[in-house]
């Protein structure tokens, strides 16, 4: 799981005359951006004027918006990931109950006026090229999250433990595009249970 410093790091060592806070300006800057209204909506020239540096400063930083997207993703797999094991924690040893916490919190973030689904998801629609950089780091992140889940369907003991854990990813996923379409109110709300139902109709009888 990527840390903070990790995050820090993908700052070329090659350019460390560019102040750090300017960097982490110009990040933060460009994760409410590209989360908000996309990656591809969103110029350099836009980010550097928010952020209030040159675009030079942005260049040192980042030696490209690919990097910069990259970046962004990384952050928010961190972010995540942080998300999902505090649910997990929260329930030692009871992976059914590890999913109803993460879903839930889910299901509650889907009703947010301004939520725009996942982050990694949307930024695999907006890259279908397999090698670009943010696609790369949002395929690591959804390949990790569902071995995860098929080993905590496992765990609980389901027949067919793979099946399950997929079918847990396509709820997730789900809740997340049909959170941007209903938003307040829809069926995004209801993932948590939704996936209750699931568990219980795949558990060894």
């Amino acid at each position: 799981m990527p840390t903070d410093k990790n995050i820090e790091l993908t700052i070329s060592d090659d350019h460390a005359s560019t102040p750090p806070k300017a960097a982490k300006k110009i990040l933060d800057v460009a994760y409410d951006l590209f989360y908000r209204r996309g990656i591809r909506a969103i110029g350099v020239d836009e980010i550097v004027k928010r952020a209030g540096v040159t675009k030079p400063s942005l260049y040192r930083s980042f030696p490209s918006k690919d990097e910069l997207a990259a970046s962004y993703l990384r952050q928010y797999d961190h972010e995540f990931w942080e998300r999902f094991d505090e649910a997990v924690d929260a329930h030692p040893g009871d992976p059914r109950a590890q999913i109803g916490a993460f879903l839930t919190r889910v299901g509650k973030r889907t009703q947010k006026p301004d939520y725009r689904g996942c982050g990694m998801t949307n930024a695999a629609v907006e890259y279908p090229e397999h090698g670009h950089p943010a696609r790369v780091v949002s395929e690591n992140n959804k390949q990790e999250l569902r071995r995860r889940l098929r080993a905590m369907a496992a765990a609980m003991g389901a027949e067919d433990a793979d099946t399950l854990g997929d079918g847990l990813l396509l709820l997730i996923e789900g809740a997340y595009i049909s959170g941007q379409l209903f938003g307040l109110g829809g069926p995004a709300k209801s993932v948590a249970r939704n996936a209750d139902l699931l568990i219980e109709a795949s558990l060894k009888k």
